[in-house]
């Protein structure tokens, strides 16, 4: 089995002559942002997915994630696994300094992300929603609200996730199809359905 190894010249690359990575670091607030620091966070993001991501693909396959005694029992080595991504910091990365996080710009943490997901996508999943939730969060959340989740979820002590609302689909995303309504008041509701069944079911 293949192992990943990060194209951390490529991706310094499109930094420097693509993103503008100079043109990001004249931005309020980023002013510490340099070539030096974003090679250094790269490839250190590198030696985690190929040395401690990658690994896990196998013993994922092999044993999977198990419902036991009110509990999920990941395979072998994921909790540790992500117990070290969130004491490394990187659900952190692009995150607003105020609630914890370390403020660096989208265009460095897209480029990490790259990382997890071609080391293991499958864990890669659980940071994808947890950044998902905090910018819901970010974007329209109370004040209450984001007190309460932010610093959890930036910390990796909490995780998003995400919640499907076509109950006849479960898990199987292609199967949902969905379409737009008009309703007697002027606004539209939504349907899903199985591209397998003639019937449709609000949801």
């Amino acid at each position: 089995m293949s192992e990943y190894v990060a194209p951390l010249q490529d991706m310094q690359f499109v930094l420097r002559e693509l993103a503008g990575l100079d043109t990001v670091a004249s931005l309020p607030g980023q002013e510490e942002v340099n070539e030096e620091l974003a090679a250094a966070i790269l490839e250190e993001a590198g030696k985690f997915a190929a040395g401690v991501l990658s690994p896990l693909n196998g013993v994922g396959d092999r044993e999977g994630a198990h419902w036991s005694e009110g509990n999920v029992r990941t395979a072998t080595g994921w909790r540790e696994a992500y117990r070290q991504f969130a004491e490394g910091g990187w659900n952190a990365l692009s995150c607003p300094t105020p609630v914890c996080g370390q403020g660096l710009p989208r265009v460095i943490s897209a480029l990490v992300e790259e990382m997890w997901n071609g080391a293991n996508v499958a864990f890669a999943l659980c940071p994808m929603l947890t950044r998902g939730a905090i910018e819901a969060l970010e974007l329209c959340g109370t004040q209450q609200q984001k007190a309460l989740y932010l610093p959890r979820l930036i910390s990796g002590e909490w995780t998003g996730t995400m919640n499907l609302t076509e109950p006849q689909a479960g898990s199987d995303l292609s199967a949902v199809r969905t379409r737009a309504v008009p309703q007697a008041d002027g606004s539209s509701g939504s349907t899903a359905r199985r591209s397998s069944s003639p019937t449709a079911s609000t949801t």
